[in-house]
């Protein structure tokens, strides 16, 4: 509306020229002896530039605003894209997160009915003891008052018909007892189950409300499938290529015999039987993988069994068994090396002598510190292997109330079987349950991975 009516002021302004020059050229004796209708038009046209001028000001100003105006609304649109790229990603994670969240909430729930379970048949097993427990009062009052009835027979002997009854009676008392012992000795591990059972389902129930949903998923998955070549070698095995009797006793061996490619090798420890191991070949000799930790493929909670016959992938992760691992260590002087990986991409070695004893002291580990680039979590070391099925720590349940089997030592020390974290664990529990390397009387290091390796010293102190 405004652009019109400018136009039109402007055609009435080219459409009145003045004849001898501008309005402005005019002094004001010649404007005053112009006739009024001239004089009015020269009034009109200075009114009608007035306005233009203003109009054209405003011109300027509305432009500059519609410039401003479009650069704001530049700047939202991209926020808005951000925020739409933002709540996309945020729906994509909410969705995965109820996804696990209702398989959680089902095994929680599959527990939860276990747990009733148990407790019903705890309550019928106590009340089986109790009705035994009376039976056996009864028993013990009428042993009671046949030794009242002994005491009075001072004069004469008891004939062979009491004698009798006293031996049929000791014998019913002594297996009432037995059964007894048996029934306590159930009510005990039924209790000790149920203990079991509610932690699974506490720690489950705290796992349901964290972030680390993933990690969740990686510690109920209780089955790792093995990789061929953790078990033993048959002696009638058919593969042709291998001869039993003439296999290396360790990757010293190996390497000592012209092998120089890391990758999986058959051995034969003395008193063993054949097996396959992963070789580290280095230009210094070849060391025998134990235990090899790289991405969490492989849930390292296992059983008591799992970890003495040995679990995983030996081209990944695995761990080789303390069968195995004993019969290697057994065979002389051997080094322990440990290498680590932190989460700043750090990496730290550590060597030990060491010795391992067998499965009569739970395989207990002694550790010497030769070198290491960490202040030393294990220099001076001595424990036995435990797991949550078989505890062999006396004072306290490491493997229990954490993740993973090991030689521990403490609670609070280093643990390189625990659960595997696919990030960089923030809270002191989650490091604890998890990798990790804690120097005596300082902070635990978060690891990312980690390998421990085994090779073989020759009688002067010299590696094979």
């Amino acid at each position: 509306m405004k652009l019109a009516l400018l136009f039109v002021l402007l055609a009435l302004a080219s459409a009145f020229p003045a004849k001898d020059g501008t309005p402005e050229d005019l002094d004001a004796q010649t404007v005053t002896e112009l006739p009024a209708q001239n004089r009015s038009r020269f009034a009109m046209l200075d009114d009608v530039r007035l306005l233009a001028n203003g109009l054209l000001q405003l011109g300027h100003s509305l432009r500059d605003f519609v410039h401003k105006t479009k650069g704001q609304i530049k700047d939202i649109f991209q926020k808005l894209s951000i925020f739409d790229r933002s709540f996309s990603q945020l729906s994509e994670v909410t969705s995965e997160i109820r996804e696990k969240e209702e398989e959680l909430k089902k095994t929680t729930t599959f527990l939860k009915a276990n747990n009733q379970e148990i407790k019903s048949l705890s309550l019928e097993i106590s009340s089986k003891m109790n009705n035994i427990l009376q039976e056996r009062t009864q028993l013990q009052s009428k042993v009671g008052s046949l030794e009242e009835k002994l005491s009075g027979l001072t004069e004469s002997l008891p004939n062979a018909q009491q004698l009798g009854d006293i031996a049929q009676l000791k014998e019913v008392i002594s297996t009432q007892e037995k059964s007894i012992t048996a029934l306590v000795k159930e009510v005990k591990g039924q209790h000790e189950q149920l203990n079991f059972q509610r932690n699974k389902i506490k720690l489950l129930e705290e796992r349901l409300n964290s972030e680390t949903f993933q990690e969740t998923v990686d510690k109920i998955s209780n089955s790792t499938p093995e990789a061929p070549g953790l078990e033993y070698i048959a002696n009638n095995s058919t593969n042709s290529s291998i001869d039993i009797n003439d296999l290396p006793v360790d990757c010293s061996h190996a390497f000592n015999r012209g092998e120089r490619n890391s990758g999986i090798y058959p051995i034969k420890p003395n008193q063993s039987e054949p097996f396959y191991v992963y070789c580290q070949m280095t230009a210094d000799g070849g060391s025998t993988v134990i235990q090899s930790r790289q991405d969490g493929s492989v849930d390292f909670d296992q059983m008591w069994a799992k970890y003495e016959n040995g679990f995983g992938n030996l081209e990944k992760e695995f761990w080789l068994g303390l069968k195995k691992i004993y019969a290697i260590a057994r065979q002389g002087s051997s080094i322990l090396q440990i290498e680590l990986e932190d989460w700043k991409q750090g990496r730290h070695s550590f060597e030990y002598n060491f010795t391992l004893e067998g499965p009569g002291s739970h395989y207990a580990l002694h550790l010497t510190q030769v070198s290491g680039e960490l202040p030393d979590a294990m220099a001076n070391y001595t424990a036995s292997f435990s797991t949550k099925d078989r505890n062999n720590k006396e004072d306290s349940s490491c493997a229990h109330n954490y993740t993973g089997g090991w030689w521990f030592n403490a609670c609070e020390g280093t643990n390189l079987n625990g659960r595997y974290s696919h990030i960089r664990p923030r809270g002191r529990t989650e490091r604890r349950r998890g990798i990790y390397w804690r120097p005596g009387g300082g902070n635990a290091f978060s690891l990312k991975s980690s390998k421990i390796l085994i090779r073989s010293l020759s009688n002067d102190g010299s590696f094979l």
